[in-house]
């Protein structure tokens, strides 16, 4: 091939390259504008209509940029899930800002790799800025310990990693007297025994994954129980962390959730903080959903006590409308990066770092990362403070009154009084067969996704099976979840009939 059909598949200064550049680009957002525009929340269908309709198809020749992003549009853009529609409620999925997608185009056009500063010399600075500017709102002070992340699961991989290993630093020494480093030595031999990590049973799952990646298995992770609205039992926690003492256990780490899955739940945190100074553990918050309350002057109370942590996990792909990935890791005393520090010439030097030179590489578990902080600096620059609180209040206060509503419908019922901006409930139609309720609601979420009608998560609380409304969206109303709520009840309704008339057919095989 010439040289001048290689400029053209690439992003360069070429001339053709950038015609070609902005009318691929033009044709790509109109395509979304039209999509956008589009009443119909999703128009896939069933898992088994995917299935049959998506093909891979690549040729030697290629198709061509034109006819494959026309080809795309068809196959997915077109069959894609509207998560700014105000009935697609499943998950923290969030609708994503304007300044977010514009921030994306300046990210992906730029490449920029944050794993050293000469690869990204401008947004290495301009995200040390935000992890500041984040520090201090959490209470932490100034600083720049902390790092961009993918998002919740690598943000907790990091606290829990780190307490790990300071925990066995504190606990165990080599023969010469110096502290034990796991980054060196790998574990003592009887520490994948004694080393424990206490969360709530509602903690998010990536705690047992992370701690089963860094081969202590699932074993290593004690849960506590939950009160009635879905937060850490203390006085649980308090009669758990000594039994543990008494068996010669050390707590490495307390990881306490700020916003769990399902309930949006808030524990304790200034008693974790007291609970684990007990004991010598440390504190890992995982704010990756409420973290977001931080803007709120209405309700940044909820997250009393974070500055006490050891460690924070903050999410904006969720309720900060940031496209995904976007996250962070806090961490209050930078001296603990200690435990993950690899210096390599070519990246992280030491003669960089005596001249101040910003390697966040040192800081990551990511070698290659994207500058996703642009998109939070973005935002935060582009709407201000106030406006961005009030889309996050928006979700709570609407929660709200959606609880309210359905405590005064017949045939719903709320299982938990709402803490953040989710609502737990389900359908139970008058005279409806108890042992056939759970069944009845997954299949009402179930139909309602493969019609494009709602997308409602389904879960699990107090043994029964719910329906699940995560309010994240600013232009949702109670009028939106009124109608959606109609759509549940017509659907039971409906399905209820076709069972006692022995036609029922789920649209999930």
């Amino acid at each position: 091939m010439s040289l001048s059909q290689h400029q053209r598949t690439l992003l360069c200064a070429a001339p053709q390259s950038r015609a070609d550049y902005e009318s691929a680009m033009k044709t790509a957002v109109e395509a979304v504008s039209n999509w956008l525009s589009e009443e119909k929340m999703y128009t896939g269908g069933s898992i088994r209509q995917l299935r049959s309709e998506i093909q891979f198809e690549p040729t030697a020749q290629g198709l061509g940029l034109p006819e494959t992003l026309s080809r795309l549009n068809h196959l997915f853009l077109s069959k894609s899930l509207k998560v700014h529609h105000p009935h697609s409620l499943a998950h923290l999925h969030c609708p994503t800002m304007v300044a977010s997608q514009v921030a994306e185009v300046l990210i992906n056009a730029t490449n920029q790799s944050m794993d050293s500063w000469d690869q990204s010399p401008v947004g290495s600075l301009m995200e040390v800025q935000l992890i500041d500017w984040l520090r201090q709102k959490v209470g932490y002070g100034k600083g720049t310990a902390g790092v961009f992340t993918s998002g919740g699961t690598q943000s907790n991989l990091m606290g829990v990693l780190l307490a790990r290993d300071a925990c066995v630093a504190k606990h165990w020494q080599n023969d010469d007297g110096t502290e034990w480093s796991v980054q060196r030595d790998g574990l003592p031999a009887d520490a994948l025994k004694r080393v424990k990590v206490v969360c709530s049973e509602n903690a998010h799952f990536s705690v047992q994954k992370n701690m089963a990646m860094m081969g202590m298995g699932f074993q290593s992770v004690v849960t506590v129980p939950c009160d009635e609205l879905g937060q850490m039992d203390i006085g649980a926690l308090n009669q758990k962390l000594s039994e543990l003492k008494q068996s010669d256990k050390l707590v490495a780490c307390i990881v306490a959730t700020a916003g769990t899955t399902d309930a949006g739940a808030i524990d304790g945190l200034p008693e974790i903080r007291q609970a684990a100074d007990s004991v010598g553990a440390w504190v890992h918050v995982d704010a990756a959903w409420g973290g977001a309350l931080l803007l709120s002057p209405k309700y940044c109370s909820k997250l009393q006590g974070i500055e006490l942590a050891d460690s924070i996990t903050l999410d904006f792909h969720k309720h900060f409308f940031q496209s995904i990935s976007c996250g962070a890791f806090l961490l209050k005393d930078e001296r603990n990066f200690r435990f993950m520090h690899y210096e390599a010439e070519y990246l992280n030097s030491a003669y960089d770092e005596e001249h101040g030179v910003p390697n966040l590489v040192s800081k990551s578990l990511q070698t290659t990362r994207r500058f996703d902080a642009l998109k939070l600096w973005f935002t935060l620059e582009a709407l201000g403070e106030n406006l961005y609180a009030s889309m996050i209040e928006h979700g709570v206060d609407l929660s709200q009154e959606v609880a309210q509503f359905i405590r005064e419908q017949d045939d719903f019922e709320l299982l938990v009084n709402p803490q953040f901006a989710s609502v737990l409930f389900r359908v139970r139609p008058k005279d409806y067969p108890i042992e056939f309720l759970d069944n009845l609601n997954q299949n009402v979420a179930d139909s309602l996704f493969a019609q494009g009608e709602a997308n409602i998560g389904v879960t699990k609380v107090n043994g029964v099976q719910s329906l699940k409304m995560t309010l994240l969206s600013p232009i949702a109303t109670l009028d939106n979840v009124q109608k959606l709520l109609a759509q549940v009840r017509a659907q039971a309704n409906q399905i209820g009939d076709a069972v006692k008339n022995g036609t029922y057919q789920p649209v999930i095989d």
